[in-house]
């Protein structure tokens, strides 16, 4: 039986997993995803320098901070790239570290003696958001759980106002334009609810467990969905299962919860890229044997076809030539010929191989639009 501890733990964790996937789907779909990176890490200096400012370490303020700070790292990089100076990806890779080790820096040198340490500040501890509670209807729930869950509904009221427009900004953001949907503004709306919802998390999870959350989530659906809102249901499922999964592990193990509740996030993905029907290894694996077997077909049919009512028919259209003369191994050959006879477009006698009628026809087809793509290859070449 599940303790009331445990309880704030799950919750706080699935609050984290649901708010993070919401967001993560649209970043995944507009190649943001170094951007939620950029802006987790960034939050960590707009954190510090609200509470050396103002000297709050939680509410509005620390929010506003964090969130100042987040969009800076993304408008910082944005800069850089069309400065021409260097490429989208290394201006990312340049701001959002200097940004986070300015504010490792700043919690070393004024921030000792708070709780705002190294540690924390990348992990968090989850384990202890219970130590950390309100009374809302006569119920304590964890601080941490009240923000999320603010956050979360923010973000899902987000999605259900603009979804159309972040689903078209998503894929042609020049369409969405020219229907005056203004893509720029809702991705910078999407960044901002990041940089709050990465804020939310601190105490949870930190800065470096919250992009587990808010992007393998998000990339599994993308892998084994089609559409945008399959894509975020699976994101949605697939975070709070790791985070049950992560729970149990760490309570088994005796290991960082938050750890193995990120740690969890990637089972999905690799039960995704094992097993997705659209992009999982094993259905490459069955696309690519059914293309050589489709190959080999129609090697078959041209050799036969070749070899028909010619003198050396009786030696080269057997299962043997196939072997000697294509390199094919005899298994291969005789699971060709096999599928050639169960599609009823080769017969056998006495060993010889023939064309059927349907066969034959597939086989001058095939010739037919051979010779079309020659020449036209060679009068692309002329």
């Amino acid at each position: 039986m599940i303790d009331a501890l445990a309880l704030m733990i799950l919750g706080t964790g699935a609050l984290v997993a649901l708010s993070g996937a919401m967001l993560g789907t649209f970043l995944v779909l507009r190649g943001q995803a170094m951007a939620g990176d950029a802006i987790s890490h960034a939050i960590v200096l707009g954190i510090v320098l609200a509470w050396l400012v103002t000297g709050a370490r939680a509410g509005p303020l620390a929010v506003g901070g964090a969130a100042l700070a987040g969009m800076l790292a993304v408008l910082a990089a944005q800069a850089l790239a069309q400065s021409r100076l260097m490429a989208q990806d290394a201006a990312t890779g340049l701001v959002f570290p200097a940004m986070f080790a300015l504010g490792v820096l700043l919690i070393n040198l004024n921030a000792r003696n708070l709780h705002l340490d190294v540690d924390s500040v990348l992990l968090g501890e989850i384990g202890f958001v219970w130590l950390d509670t309100m009374t809302l209807g006569g119920v304590d729930l964890p601080v941490a759980a009240v923000t999320l869950a603010l956050a979360g509904l923010a973000n899902a009221a987000f999605l259900l106002l603009f979804w159309k427009e972040l689903k078209l900004g998503a894929f042609d953001p020049a369409l969405a334009a020219a229907q005056g949907f203004r893509p720029g503004l809702l991705g910078q709306a999407l960044l901002a609810l990041t940089a709050i919802t990465a804020v939310a998390a601190f105490d949870a999870v930190g800065v470096v467990l919250f992009l587990a959350f808010l992007i393998v989530p998000a990339v599994t659906g993308r892998l084994v969905a089609a559409s945008a809102a399959g894509m975020l249901a699976v994101a949605l499922v697939s975070g709070v299962v790791a985070v049950a999964l992560g729970y149990g592990a760490a309570m088994a193990w005796d290991v960082s919860i938050g750890g193995a509740m990120a740690l969890a996030t990637g089972l999905g993905l690799l039960l995704a890229l094992a097993a997705s029907p659209r992009a999982g290894l094993v259905a490459a694996v069955i696309r690519n044997r059914a293309v050589q077997r489709e190959a080999r077909i129609v090697a078959l049919l041209a050799h036969l076809h070749a070899h028909e009512g010619t003198e050396a028919e009786a030696v080269e259209c057997t299962r043997e030539a196939l072997v000697q003369h294509l390199g094919w191994p005899a298994a291969v050959a005789r699971a060709v010929v096999l599928d050639g006879l169960d599609r009823g477009i080769v017969t056998q006698c006495d060993g010889v191989l023939r064309l059927s009628e349907a066969g034959r026809a597939l086989a001058r087809a095939d010739a037919g639009r051979n010779n079309r793509l020659s020449a036209g290859v060679g009068r692309g070449g002329a």
